[in-house]
């Protein structure tokens, strides 16, 4: 996951997964809802922290974040 529109594809794929708005994913993240509102629309990326909460979001979903994970991490 290298370009910035890929991290927005991901976090937007990610919070439609888990029925979240961007205010309720940046709360489940640990991060502003300007933050996520940044990263979905492709203007800001995530830090490697952020990187790591959101691999970590995923792979406590089960099938649906592993169809994430393969599809983004790879």
């Amino acid at each position: 996951m290298s370009n910035s529109s890929d991290i927005a594809d991901l976090v937007l794929e990610l919070r439609q997964q888990l029925g979240l708005t961007q205010e309720e994913l940046a709360a489940r993240l640990g991060v502003s809802f300007p933050t996520i509102n940044r990263w979905e629309n492709g203007r800001n990326k995530p830090s490697r922290i952020a990187v790591k909460l959101i691999r970590g979001t995923l792979e406590e979903m089960g099938e649906l974040g592993q169809e994430l994970l393969s599809k983004y991490f790879t």
